[in-house]
């Protein structure tokens, strides 16, 4: 099963290989993880929003998949604005809270970075099937085949305890102790899905093993991964909005470089 839809990957990125988007990203973040600018963050996430378009995710896809940053990114902006380093003019101070011009620009800064990272990362990964990537991962990358299989079987596993948990609460309300104490009824729930989870895991495991996926020597793979111009030319772009976006901060003087001396 993939991460999403069929009927929505139909985008040119969509179809790349997981392990361009995985570069891509991670090209993209680096940069912005060194430093705390709000020219280097800005430019970035306006050059990914002239990308979005291709990423194969229709509108409401991206809506629904992305809300949690657009109020991560804003709520942790108050909170530097409100708490964050004081500098040049205050214009509030009672207790801890303290807002100034040197808050207000690390605010807009967190904010613009929050968004510019965690955006690419979620519109190129909600497209990733696990097979894909785990074809890659061994095929391209050469990662130990027990290891990627394992992760991948795990992967898989991660879909099923929503519906162990709905099963668990089903259970104990036919049962009647459901019903009062939230916090010990949730601790209960937690702990069997625990026991749930280690079983099914070890279950697994023995009939991975029984099945040869354990065995040593070369694997073959159903599928052929392939990494070709269309994965070069999207790491080519993750490469290029990096060094636009720092190209950008160090020109006006902007870049800030948090690993640097204080």
């Amino acid at each position: 099963m993939t991460l999403l839809d069929a009927t929505a990957r139909t985008g040119a990125v969509a179809r790349l290989n997981p392990l361009s988007k995985l570069a891509a990203s991670a090209l993209i973040a680096l940069p912005l993880i060194l430093t705390l600018d709000a020219v280097s963050a800005g430019v970035a996430l306006a050059l990914e929003c002239l990308l979005l378009p291709f990423a194969g995710l229709r509108w409401r896809e991206f809506w629904l998949r992305t809300w949690p940053v657009w109020v991560a990114a804003p709520l942790t902006a108050v909170t530097i604005a409100l708490y964050g380093e004081a500098s040049g003019r205050v214009y509030v101070e009672w207790l801890l809270l303290r807002v100034s011009d040197g808050s207000l620009e690390l605010a807009l800064a967190t904010l613009l970075r929050v968004l510019a990272i965690a955006l690419p990362s979620v519109v190129l990964f909600v497209t990733v099937d696990p097979a894909d990537l785990a074809d890659g991962l061994a095929q391209i990358l050469r990662l130990p085949a027990r290891f990627v299989l394992g992760a991948l079987a795990g992967l898989r596993m991660v879909g099923l305890f929503l519906d162990d948990w709905r099963a668990l609460e089903l259970a104990r309300r036919a049962r009647g102790v459901a019903d009062r104490g939230r916090i010990r009824r949730f601790a209960g729930m937690a702990f069997a899905l625990l026991v749930l989870s280690i079983r099914r895991g070890s279950k697994l495991a023995t009939a991975m093993e029984a099945r040869g996926f354990g065995a040593p020597g070369r694997r073959t793979w159903a599928r052929e991964s392939h990494f070709g111009p269309g994965d070069i030319a999207l790491v080519a772009v993750g490469a290029a909005i990096s060094a636009v976006a720092v190209l950008a901060a160090v020109l006006t003087g902007a870049w800030n470089f948090i690993l640097g001396p204080s």
